[in-house]
């Protein structure tokens, strides 16, 4: 007993001193995407004509024996934010860096697990919606945020786009279902600007 006690304090004490680490070197939750693209997104497609330029996914990736740690990090750096407004901004990253995490793996050949990655990549993106509009019904100026969301979510359905386009047969269902929390995500965002009177992204797709 005293030796599983142990055990877990040591994990525990590791993901806390990753997540120090984390918040060291990120002080505000306000990113510059565009200085830490990930090589491995530049061709995800040519097409720039959405504007929004994904994160670097980090070196631990969930194929990783280490990834289970991150994943932890991730779930206490969120439970130790009180800031409304950078609790969004951290679903968000979440969000963008897992969709990247699985497109490299897609390419890596593991569409099992990319495809879980995927999936908690947009139920990221959705909780970031939910987020902001909880943040808006308690007074916060969520335009800007609300406009990068909506850029945001036609950057995953993007990146989805190209993913079918190499995906096993078997998968692409699933794919397209994901790209249901995108699509929708725009949908909810684009609503919201419209009412603000805020010009909203435009969507080049045909819905």
């Amino acid at each position: 007993m005293i030796q599983k006690v142990a055990i877990y304090l040591s994990v525990f004490a590791l993901a806390f001193l990753i997540l120090f680490i984390s918040v060291l070197r990120t002080a505000a939750v306000k990113y510059d995407f565009a200085s830490r693209t990930s090589q491995n997104t530049s061709n995800i497609s040519a097409d720039n004509a959405i504007d929004y330029q994904l994160p670097y996914a980090g070196k631990i990736l969930p194929d990783s024996s280490l990834w289970p740690l991150k994943a932890l990090r991730d779930k206490i750096w969120l439970a130790v934010t009180t800031n409304p407004s950078r609790k969004a901004e951290l679903k968000l990253l979440f969000a963008d860096k897992r969709l990247v995490s699985s497109k490299m793996l897609f390419d890596k050949g593991k569409p099992e697990i990319a495809f879980s990655v995927l999936t908690k990549a947009e139920k990221y993106l959705e909780e970031a919606n939910i987020q902001a509009g909880v943040n808006e019904k308690n007074g916060s100026d969520t335009i800007d945020f609300i406009t990068r969301l909506a850029n945001a979510s036609l950057k995953h359905y993007q990146v989805m786009e190209g993913l079918l386009e190499g995906a096993p047969e078997d998968a692409k269902p699933k794919i397209i279902e994901a790209q249901s929390y995108a699509k929708k995500v725009y949908e909810e965002t684009r609503n919201k600007l419209n009412e603000k009177g805020v010009s909203p992204p435009e969507n080049p797709y045909k819905w």
